[in-house]
């Protein structure tokens, strides 16, 4: 579907699932004003074509997984079969090849008390024509997660998004370590479809319903389970996406990081570990919008010492640890 084939309603409909992703029809119906079959309808087309995917996932840090950005370099007609092999991998998201083609980037989750270095040191230097690995730990997000970049938009209106915003999650109730089998088996259901009807997330569990409703909600109340949006960039006219590693100093990183989590060009951004202190994924209408960016925004900044970009070439993977269908559109990055 082309860009001119999305309305404000489509917007607004992602927006609001972005709000709450298992949110009723009818709720969404109500603050949106349209009627509960206009939603549905609307989303079903949506979500039929391949333009949204609404992902149930879970905080790194309420499971007790770290999160690793592995940079690898490849020669130039290795990188898209490391990026698909690295897509298939249930514990990477966000694969992508990066702009002259023999880079490949990827964010990979490892249990803190496990062996967590087992793709990152060991099998991808294997792989034949990789040339070299980085990996670089994040240490703090300072954007991302369920702070979709839609929520930058204004899509829906404050009054909008007041009334549908969920409660804010009371983090310091969950429990630490990774989650029981039981709930394993609904957050996987959740994490191929965050809106899967309540008779299969019965099915996957062997719970009641009054047990489904129950244990969703205090999974979402503790701050374990999110719900995320993967959309089209088209639907918002966002043409280029570009990965920005920067070096800063270290007294500046957390000012410099809450700053770039605040500009309505960055979906993604994290302090990590490595010469480059801070990264972000910055998304712009097209390259004159970057360049802009990049000369204005970023120039601004005192304490940035270094930087290096790399717009995005291709995207193989995105958010949550089931690879897409590759007969859907190309989405988000972030």
């Amino acid at each position: 579907m082309e860009s001119d084939a999305y309305d404000d309603l489509d917007r607004a409909l992602v927006h609001a699932l972005q709000l709450d992703g298992r949110a009723p029809f009818s709720r969404l119906a109500e603050v949106l004003g349209v009627s509960d079959q206009t939603v549905a309808r609307r989303y079903t087309r949506l979500r039929t074509t391949g333009a949204i995917r609404v992902l149930g996932l879970t905080d790194p840090a309420a499971v007790g997984d770290v999160v690793w950005l592995v940079r690898v370099r490849c020669l130039p007609d290795a990188a898209l079969p490391v990026a698909e092999a690295m897509a298939r991998r249930t514990d990477t998201s966000w694969v992508h090849v990066l702009s002259d083609g023999t880079e490949v980037a990827a964010s990979t989750r490892a249990a803190s008390g496990l062996d967590s270095d087992a793709l990152l040191l060991r099998k991808l230097p294997q792989t034949p024509r990789v040339v070299g690995v980085s990996a670089h730990c994040v240490l703090h997000e300072f954007y991302g997660g369920e702070q979709g970049l839609v929520n930058k938009t204004d899509a829906l209106t404050a009054e909008q998004v007041g009334r549908l915003r969920p409660p804010a999650a009371d983090r310091s109730k969950r429990p630490r370590g990774p989650v029981g089998a039981e709930d394993r088996k609904l957050l996987d259901v959740l994490a191929r479809d965050g809106r899967a009807p309540l008779a299969e997330l019965v099915a996957a569990t062997g719970w009641s319903q009054s047990t489904v409703r129950r244990r969703l909600a205090d999974l979402r109340a503790d701050g374990t389970l999110y719900f995320d949006v993967d959309y089209t960039h088209r639907m918002f006219h966002q043409g280029v996406t570009t990965t920005m590693w920067l070096s800063v100093r270290p007294s500046d990183l957390a000012a410099t990081g809450q700053t770039l989590a605040d500009h309505p060009e960055v979906a993604f951004a994290c302090a990590t570990t490595g010469t480059k202190n801070l990264m972000a994924t910055v998304v712009c209408a097209d390259v004159p919008a970057l360049y802009t960016y990049l000369t204005t925004r970023i120039a601004e900044l005192p304490s940035v010492l270094d930087m290096e970009t790399s717009p995005i070439l291709r995207r193989v993977k995105g958010p949550g640890p089931l690879l897409t269908p590759p007969s859907r559109v190309a989405r988000r990055s972030s």
